[in-house]
């Protein structure tokens, strides 16, 4: 493929039920074999700490369910680690599913709601934290290119990975 002199180049198939640290290895072993200054793509690969150690082996785009379909199952990610909105501790919580967040859903609805409209079979709670996840995915990589820019995307990654903890 390489010979082809593509325009960019994806790899596919190995996020799938495949380890993380196997994932890993393989993701950086292609894109090693790659053109730097051709784009490289990788397809179903998606936690927010597997997006980061991708975009240490010179990925450069992503597509994954994940922001969605976790966002569907109440699942919704923060700077700080994974919240399941659904689960008893944000019943009574009147704060946003990130306090620290800009997008919508942080600004206007609190974790105690969205998990009533869960727990209630609403569609709105579905799609309200689908919304903020995407929106920290967006808020990630913008920190990431910046973190790239600024030669310390290693250091970056490192405190994110520190912080990120699932709750």
């Amino acid at each position: 493929m390489v010979a082809i002199d593509m325009d960019g180049y994806s790899l596919g198939g190995i996020g799938v039920g495949e380890p993380v640290e196997l994932i890993n290895e393989i993701t950086d072993f292609t894109t090693a074999l790659l053109p730097e200054d051709k784009v490289r793509y990788l397809m179903g690969v998606g936690t927010p700490p597997e997006v980061l150690e991708a975009i240490s082996c010179g990925v450069d785009m992503f597509d994954c369910v994940v922001p969605t379909r976790n966002g569907r199952n109440g699942q919704a990610f923060t700077f700080s680690g994974e919240i399941q909105v659904r689960n008893a501790p944000c019943k009574d919580d009147f704060t946003p599913i990130d306090p620290e967040c800009d997008c919508f859903v942080c600004k206007n609805y609190t974790r105690g709601y969205i998990r009533h409209l869960l727990n209630t079979g609403e569609m709105l709670a579905m799609r309200l934290v689908s919304l903020h996840n995407i929106y920290f995915y967006v808020k990630l990589i913008q920190i990431s290119r910046e973190a790239i820019r600024n030669n310390r995307f290693e250091e970056f990654k490192k405190q994110f990975v520190s912080k990120y903890r699932p709750k």
